[in-house]
C-alpha cells in the first residue's frame, strides 16, 4: 500500500486490470505524503535527473498544501532564515563544537 498519483487507478483500469484503493483521510494522507517524500528523495539520490527532481518537487508541494502552507509564505520564512543563519550553498560541514 502506498500513495500514488491521482490518475494511477484510472490508468490501471484502462489497462484492463482492477485497482483496489481508497482515498486517504487527512491524517493518513499527511503520513503517506511524508513517506512519499522519503521515497522520491531516495529515487533522486539514486538517479539525479529532471524526472526524479520533478517527482520530488511535486510531492513536497503537495505536502505543503496538505498542511495549508502557502508557497509564498514558505519562501518568505526561508528568506528570513537565510538572512539570519545563511543558506546551504557553500557546503559547510560542522565537524564538532568545542567548549
Amino acid at each position: 500500500m502506498k500513495l500514488v498519483r491521482d490518475r494511477i487507478p484510472e490508468i490501471i483500469i484502462e489497462d484492463g486490470r482492477k485497482p483496489i484503493y481508497h482515498i486517504a483521510e487527512a491524517d493518513e494522507y499527511k503520513r503517506e505524503l511524508c513517506k512519499k517524500v522519503a521515497e522520491e528523495l531516495k529515487e533522486f539520490q539514486e538517479r539525479p535527473c529532471l524526472e526524479e527532481a520533478a517527482d520530488l518537487l511535486e510531492v513536497v508541494y503537495t505536502l505543503f498544501e496538505a498542511h495549508s502552507f502557502e508557497l509564498m509564505d514558505i519562501v518568505e520564512w526561508g528568506m528570513r532564515k537565510n538572512s539570519y543563519v545563511g543558506t546551504f550553498t557553500r557546503g559547510v560541514i560542522l565537524e564538532r563544537v568545542d567548549d
